[in-house]
């Protein structure tokens, strides 16, 4: 037979007791079991609660102490490391926040404004998206020229707080975000978690501050999405995304004016024209093809409809660099105190680009040319990925207003990087 609730309740086994009747009452030998034995339990269950709880206790101290062992900043030596980089060793300087400091563009723009003589703290996730060591050596690189990078993520605000609880930042130039066109079919989420929940997480940070930092950031050309006027003007409609990855920038651009009418922020946009040149990244087109000409392998040559080459605005980081720097020298102040706006502040959107667009075969016989190997070439028609067929930026507005002015073209450019890429990873070759 199954056992009775009675039975569950109060199981016959050693140690325990088991109700017995007789004619509905106990004798009073059975009662005196009966409480010594629930007097027992009782003991024994007060020592198994206090066995929990101290159990309990010592593994949320245990977890504590990980969890300290595991943090990457705070403590008093690591503030001090962050001051020591904030300072200023110029009249006028400045003191940046750079995020993304470990990527191409970061750690360009950080080593350019420690040069100078400005104070650049530098904040980098190092992910995987591609080859982390690369980041790696441009921290070594930063940190030889007393930058010191924090390794936290943009999305974590209590690292931002501290931060700006350390440092009374004056700028911030926002370059860490997801990068690339294509993998964004592949990882959606990603774009999703840096370009925009990161911007929203550091723009709460920055319109909390106080003093409120001027902020510079990194949209890109991609906005233009599929407009076919050329060349691009800032002026021009940005509501035609042709990828994910430009869609969370077209967004970023409307967020940031948000947070420029509301909370009096500063706010400069820089839509960053295909970038090129040393320490640059290896998913980018003229990097990975470098890399697969060296190796005797075949390179992807898409081509547009009808057969037409596809040619970008290919712009040289150095360039770039004085675009970013000139943004931070003309930003203007922040209008806001403690999260509260006192009068309207400067909002910018600039191109940055080199205005000479060049077709991708033409850039493959440069590259020949420097490495003196001929490229294997694969011609595809381009697939349905995002990409967009031309890119080729009007550059009046920084020029006028930054003194932008680009000196560096591709022929030169990539002789530059070509220099650098067999260097840095050991090829026994010159360029001529």
């Amino acid at each position: 037979m199954p056992p009775s609730l009675e039975d569950e309740l109060f199981p016959s086994t050693p140690g325990k007791f088991k109700i017995e009747r007789n004619h509905g009452l106990m004798n009073h030998r059975q009662v005196y079991r009966c409480f010594a034995s629930t007097s027992t339990m009782f003991l024994w269950a007060l020592f198994l609660i206090a066995l929990t709880a101290s159990y309990l206790s010592f593994q949320s101290f245990v977890d504590s102490g990980r969890n300290y062992l595991s943090v990457s900043w705070g403590g008093i030596q690591w503030e001090k490391q962050v001051r020591t980089s904030a300072q200023i060793h110029r009249t006028g300087g400045m003191s940046v926040l750079v995020t993304g400091a470990a990527g191409f563009v970061g750690s360009h723009v950080s080593l350019a404004l420690k040069r100078r003589g400005d104070g650049v703290v530098g904040l980098d996730n190092f992910n995987d998206y591609y080859d982390p060591s690369l980041k790696k050596a441009r921290k070594s690189l930063l940190t030889s020229h007393g930058v010191f990078i924090v390794q936290g993520d943009i999305n974590d605000a209590k690292l931002l707080a501290k931060l700006f609880d350390v440092v009374a930042f004056t700028h911030v130039m926002h370059l860490a975000a997801q990068a690339g066109v294509r993998y964004a079919m592949e990882n959606p989420h990603s774009y999703v978690h840096s370009n925009i929940a990161g911007l929203v997480t550091l723009l709460e940070a920055c319109k909390s501050a106080n003093p409120q930092p001027s902020i510079v950031w990194a949209s890109s050309s991609s906005v233009y999405g599929l407009n076919e006027k050329v060349p691009f003007s800032e002026s021009d409609q940005t509501d035609q995304p042709a990828s994910l990855y430009a869609a969370t920038k077209k967004a970023g651009e409307e967020i940031t004016h948000t947070y420029n009418h509301i909370y009096g922020l500063s706010i400069t946009g820089l839509r960053f024209f295909t970038v090129y040149g040393p320490w640059g990244r290896p998913d980018m087109a003229y990097f990975s093809f470098t890399r697969n000409i060296l190796q005797g392998k075949p390179i992807t040559v898409y081509r547009g409809k009808n057969r037409v080459d596809l040619a970008r605005d290919f712009t040289y980081i150095d360039d770039i660099v004085k675009g970013c720097v000139g943004s931070l020298d003309t930003s203007g102040k922040s209008t806001g105190s403690g999260g509260k706006k006192r009068g309207p502040a400067p909002y910018r959107i600039f191109n940055l680009g080199n205005t000479s667009p060049v077709t991708v075969p033409t850039l493959v016989s440069i590259l020949e040319r420097h490495l003196k190997m001929k490229a294997k070439r694969n011609i595809v028609d381009m697939p349905g990925n995002g990409d967009v067929p031309f890119t080729h930026a009007n550059i009046s507005s920084a020029r006028r207003e930054l003194g932008y002015k680009p000196t560096t073209d591709l022929q030169t450019g990539l002789k530059k990087f070509v220099k650098w890429y067999l260097s840095y990873y050991g090829y026994g070759k010159t360029v001529n």
